[in-house]
């Protein structure tokens, strides 16, 4: 592998701490919420990123990620290749547990492995949290559902897997957490995964709206960033 990046081109200093969401759209929204004179870090490829000071008067970088497991594993290694060393992915997620909500937080303490990518970089069946960025997390906001998640690389799965997973004890299934356990333990990097309910998958669907989706957009994106200035 090159040991500069191929995808990321950098236009704007990168931090050690960095918000990681799936959506470009999301990584501009927190940017202009989140971020004093946010600077454009990267914009190749469509992966729309970002580069600012933080409440704390130190840089944070927000840089998304895409969707699946294969784009996320290519910005989040380019981001270690360049020095990020704290990353919080905010993204959102399908809930299996029929208890939660649409706009409900999860703190992943788990990731059941479902996907290609992280199989692939060494992950087994289960892939475990690096413990302290997400107790930190964690601490944060105290009212976070947390336990397990599972990550898949299907968003339009008709496989029928959902009662199983939730019968492994899975609260939710997104697509990238895996990867970014794996790589983080790969790398000695510290990572955590706070995920919004946009979608009920059991008992039945339904699917958050757009208003609620950004309140609960700039909730996730606060909570991260309070986790990372402690």
């Amino acid at each position: 592998m090159s040991a500069e990046p191929i995808h990321l081109r950098p236009t704007a200093p990168l931090a050690e701490r960095v918000l990681l969401p799936g959506d470009p759209g999301r990584a501009l929204l927190l940017a202009q919420a989140l971020l004093h004179e946010p600077r454009m870090f990267n914009h190749h490829r469509g992966l729309w990123g970002y580069t600012g000071t933080a409440a704390d008067q130190e840089p944070l970088t927000i840089q998304s990620t895409g969707m699946g497991g294969p784009s996320a594993a290519i910005v989040i290694t380019e981001l270690a290749m360049l020095g990020a060393r704290r990353l919080i992915r905010v993204g959102t997620c399908g809930a299996l547990d029929p208890t939660l909500e649409l706009g409900d937080l999860i703190l992943a303490r788990a990731a059941i492995a479902n996907d290609g990518t992280s199989q692939a970089l060494g992950a087994g069946r289960r892939v475990e949290a690096p413990g302290g960025l997400t107790d930190e997390v964690g601490a944060t906001e105290t009212t976070l559902h947390q336990g397990p998640i599972v990550s898949t690389d299907l968003f339009y799965d008709n496989t029928g897997q959902e009662h199983h997973w939730a019968a492994e004890g899975a609260l939710a299934i997104e697509m990238e957490t895996a990867t970014l356990f794996t790589i983080a333990k790969n790398k000695q990097l510290q990572a955590a995964s706070l995920l919004i309910v946009t979608d009920l998958v059991l008992p039945t669907r339904r699917r958050i709206s757009t208003d609620a989706l950004t309140d609960a957009e700039h909730r996730v994106g606060e909570i991260a960033t309070t986790a990372l200035l402690r």
